[in-house]
Formats: structure tokens, sequence, C-alpha cells
């Protein structure tokens, strides 16, 4: 079954805060532009997915971003945070289709394989499930049941609490999928794995 996926971003100039000093700081929001354009362009070559809804704090900040086939919403304006952008976005979407699938994605992950993120739609086989992050307390993914709500409980913890709220943790490796990026040590990691064109550039 397909899915339609949310993607939740900052205004580029405000994201990723521990990142900071990963490159010099009038580049960074280069880097977070970067970092989504490749989850992005990762997500969009999937085979399982059927749309894409950036929720943006700044639309015009990301435009570009919409190049990338993806469909570019503002978040909504009485509630700025994480679950707050999810939840909109899971309304936009369901408003078109009730019975979707709808997914929960995070936009740092410049390494993602389409082949991972379609193995985890695969595995999770329609039923509500998450991919922890490699750190195994985070969550990179969370999808629902067919018109079955998401429950995003994105934050601190996130892997246990969505555990807790009945979702199932997937278990096939994921290493793309897993290896989002918070911190210069994850900026590392990734550059082992490989990646998107996007991110590289900023390093050569």
């Amino acid at each position: 079954m397909d899915v339609d996926l949310v993607v939740p971003m900052k205004h580029p100039r405000d994201g990723k805060s521990r990142l900071r000093g990963a490159v010099e700081a009038d580049r960074h929001p280069g880097l977070v532009l970067a970092l989504a354009a490749d989850t992005l362009a990762a997500v969009t070559s999937a085979g399982r997915v059927r749309r894409v809804l950036l929720v943006a704090a700044d639309p015009a900040a990301v435009a570009e971003l919409a190049e990338l086939g993806v469909e570019v919403v503002a978040e909504p304006a009485a509630e700025k945070n994480l679950n707050a952008a999810f939840r909109h976005g899971e309304a936009l979407l369901r408003a078109d289709d009730p019975a979707a699938v709808v997914g929960a994605l995070q936009a740092d992950l410049p390494a993602l394989r389409a082949g991972d993120l379609s193995a985890a739609i695969a595995e999770a086989a329609g039923g509500r499930a998450f991919v922890a992050d490699r750190q195994g307390t985070g969550t990179t993914l969370l999808l629902s049941a067919p018109g079955a709500p998401l429950d995003p409980r994105f934050g601190p913890g996130s892997a246990q609490k969505h555990a807790a709220s009945g979702a199932v943790p997937l278990g096939q490796p994921l290493p793309s999928l897993r290896s989002d990026v918070d911190t210069p040590e994850d900026l590392a990691h990734v550059r082992v794995l490989g990646v998107g064109k996007h991110t590289a550039e900023l390093f050569t």
C-alpha cells in the first residue's frame, strides 16, 4: 500500500541548532536546506510514496524544494511545534483521502536511500509502525494504519513514546533511514554512509 508523507521544516536559519559550527555560520541555512533536499529527493524516488507534503514554517524560504516534486504548505499558525506540523499535514492529506496511510518523516536524512524507505513501508504492511533512529531513542519515520490516526509523539524519547502508544518498531537494519542529523557527529556518520548531491556539494 502506498503512503502519503508529511515532512516538517523550520526556517533554514532556525533549523538544526545543535549542528551550528559544522559549517561557517553564513552557510548554516544552506546546510539545512541541503539536508532536506537530499531527504526529499530520495523520498520522491521511492516507489511506495504517493504524495509528499512539506509543512514549512516559512514556505517562501524553502520554495526551491518544491522543484523536487513535493507540495509545500505553511505550518499551522495557532500551534508551532513538530507534532502540530505533523497533525496539520495529516489533516490536509486525509481531507483528500480519509483512508490513506499517512507517514511522518524527518527532514534531516541526507543519506536516505529510496530502497530503505520502501522496505520500511513494506515491513509495516499497513500497520501503525515506526523506525527508531540509530541511537534507538528518537524516531525518523512513523506510519499510520489506513485511515487511522497517526498520533505523532515526536520529541525527546519519541521511540519509547511511540512504542508505548501501540506503534510497532520495525526491525530491519535500514541504516540510511535511521541516520538523521542533529549533531556534527551525526553529520560525520552520514558522510561515511554517503550523502546526496546537495549535502555533498557543501564539502567539496
